[in-house]
Order: C-alpha cells, then structure tokens, then sequence
C-alpha cells in the first residue's frame, strides 16, 4: 500500500485535493500533503481510493487497502474529468445504438432508458471495448468483481454488460428512495461515500460525473 509522504514533485490537486506524485523511478504516489515542485500532466487514467488508515489519518493510494473502508475516486470514465472541455448541453447524443439491449433492461428493472443512455454516454461514451487502466469494463464500466457479483457471465458482451449495469443503477435508485442525483453519485464513489456524506460526495470528479449525467438525462428523456 503506498504511503502518504511529504515530496519534492508534486502535481496540481485532483479531485478531493490529491495531488499524484510521480518518483524518480517511475513509480506514482497519491497524498494530500503540500509540497512544492513542476507539475507533471495526469494522464487521466487513474483510480484512487480514499481510506482512514489505523492512524486515522485520510489517506490515498492507488492500490485498493486489504483492510479499510474506502471511497473509489476515479479518473477513467469519460465524464469523470472536472475540466473537461466538452458542452455537456450541445454534445452530439448516442440515439441510436443499443435501442433493443437498454429498453430490454429498463423495463426489466424499471429504470428510465433515458437515464440508462447518460450513464452509458457518460462511462464510456457508448465504447463497448471500454476498459480502464483498472479493468472496468465495456459500456457501463462494470469493474470484474461487480460484474459477478451481477451475474454478467461477459462484460464485453453488450448486452450483458447494460443488464449488468441498469440492475446495478436499479439497486443504488431502491437504495436512495428513487433520488436521481444520488443514485448516480453511488455509481461513480459508491453508496458507502454518499450515505456517509449524506449526499453527493465532495470529490470534484463525482460532482462533475452527476452534472453531467443529469444534463445528458434531459437531453435523453426530450428525444
């Protein structure tokens, strides 16, 4: 597990203030920690994970902690980056593809497709051969240990990957009493970080990701 240390090469902050480090010897560090330097671009393709270390001290790593709760930041998904320069309200829409394969899983687990379509734009921009640097997978970004736990046998397979995915989105929408906004924050950090923040987290990358889904939803739903 990488741990959090005061460096001399350091990058602007991220989301949640983290910063990524990157050593002499190539190796990559996340912290919160202050410290001077040039910055190093990101390439954009990172997946963090927030935890209270046995010190209680908040702290990053971009190695999933064996023995702590922790919160997924991720860098990966298309609209995952707060500086991103797309219009959100003028982006062309993916109306077409996956018509039968979205309106199948919807009405199977009552999930509006409107909403099922800005997710898919916005985890993968509609890309079934999607794959982050950290294995989520296919159109809905399902990471492998969901995807079975979902039952999807093939999470490159389109149509298991949205079945996979909507009954996943059904689950976080159940959890939240319905609440749109929260459900997909769920989505992107995990129902553990918007119950414990008794809403949408305040990760820049999250607050970014359900922005934008709300707007691409509308945009769906008057299609």
């Amino acid at each position: 597990m990488l741990t959090i240390l005061m460096l001399s090469v350091a990058l602007p902050a991220l989301a949640d203030g983290i910063k990524r480090i990157v050593h002499p010897d190539g190796t990559v560090e996340y912290t919160n920690t202050k410290s001077q330097g040039a910055p190093i671009a990101s390439t954009g393709n990172e997946t963090v994970y927030r935890y209270t270390d046995e010190n209680g001290v908040v702290s990053y790593s971009s190695i999933q902690p064996a023995n702590a709760t922790f919160d997924v930041i991720r860098f990966h998904c298309y609209a995952c980056d707060p500086n991103s320069k797309v219009d959100w309200r003028k982006t062309p829409l993916f109306l077409k593809p996956y018509q039968r394969e979205i309106q199948t899983a919807a009405s199977e687990f009552d999930v509006d497709p409107a909403l099922v379509r800005a997710v898919i734009h916005a985890e993968s921009a509609f890309n079934p051969k999607a794959l982050s640097p950290k294995g989520a997978q296919g159109l809905m970004q399902l990471m492998p240990g969901t995807a079975q736990e979902l039952g999807v046998g093939n999470a490159m397979v389109a149509a298991e990957n949205i079945r996979g995915g909507v009954n996943y989105l059904a689950r976080m929408l159940a959890r939240f009493n319905g609440d749109t906004r929260l459900a997909t924050a769920a989505y992107n950090a995990g129902p553990g970080a918007v119950t414990r923040y008794k809403g949408v987290p305040p990760y820049a990358e999250t607050k970014a990701y359900v922005e934008r889904v709300g707007i691409l939803h509308e945009r769906y739903a008057a299609n």
